[in-house]
């Protein structure tokens, strides 16, 4: 861990240093290029003064309540699917066609039926999540081998117990995957939505912020941003799922 941590360090400090000679290089215009200490006092003044703060913390409110529908949705159709054949069947269909469809393609219909405020943006979070997550849970179980089944069935579990006891546990790999690829993809289509969306009767999130410095050519501003969506994808991966596969699935042996 000691050895990944400072390979990825020695990785960022010589990105920082590649930039900055391009930067005096000036092979790109100044205007579109900033320089790493021109973004850092973009990065320090938006959250002094710039209220990036207040934006991000939006953001995460509407992705935070987009994952847990999200989640919830995804476990309990899935669950479903594993244990009648017949919903399996629909529901697989419909995951399929669903998984498709880009979030933002969907925006001018989520207007028409929620409007423009929250609603809207956190129908496309739990769109982006839910297709990909059951996806992934789906083939979980069905990886799931059938003397775990039968021994559940043995001791008598069955519906939603089976699923909780012999499932949940033996294709949590799959299932923290799952996971992962809607968190990334909601995370995406949030950022998205708000840069089209723009402004809620609650709020603005990153994506507006992000397009107000765009249209106010404050380029650094932008870079800025970036680095807090990185930031934020950082600490969900490392800090949220690295520590939940360390105390489960590295825990039991199923990965190394």
């Amino acid at each position: 861990m000691k050895e990944e941590v400072r390979t990825q360090v020695i990785f960022l400090v010589c990105f920082l240093m590649a930039w900055q000679v391009v930067y005096s290089m000036q092979v790109f215009p100044t205007l579109m290029f900033p320089s790493p200490k021109e973004i850092g006092e973009s990065f320090v003044k938006g959250f002094t003064d710039g209220g990036l703060m207040t934006y991000t913390l939006y953001s995460m409110s509407l992705i935070a309540k987009g994952l847990v529908i999200g989640i919830i949705l995804a476990f309990i159709f899935s669950s479903l699917a594993i244990v009648s054949k017949i919903f399996f069947a629909i529901y697989n269909l419909i995951v399929s066609i669903c998984d498709l469809l880009p979030g933002v393609a969907l925006l001018p219909l989520a207007i028409l039926w929620f409007g423009i405020g929250e609603a809207t943006i956190i129908f496309i979070v739990v769109h982006s999540i839910i297709w990909p997550m059951s996806r992934s849970i789906m083939d979980g179980f069905k990886s799931v081998s059938n003397i775990y089944i039968e021994s559940g069935k043995n001791i008598g579990l069955k519906g939603l117990a089976l699923v909780t006891g012999v499932y949940l546990p033996a294709a949590f790999t799959s299932v923290l995957s799952g996971m992962r690829v809607g968190w990334a993809r909601a995370w995406r289509g949030l950022i998205s939505v708000e840069m089209i969306f723009g402004t809620t009767g609650s709020g603005a999130g990153i994506g507006w912020y992000i397009f107000m410095r765009r249209t106010n050519f404050d380029i650094a501003g932008v870079f800025a941003s970036l680095i807090v969506i990185i930031i934020i994808g950082i600490i969900i991966e490392y800090g949220v799922f690295r520590t939940v596969e360390k105390n489960t699935v590295k825990k039991w042996g199923m990965i190394r």
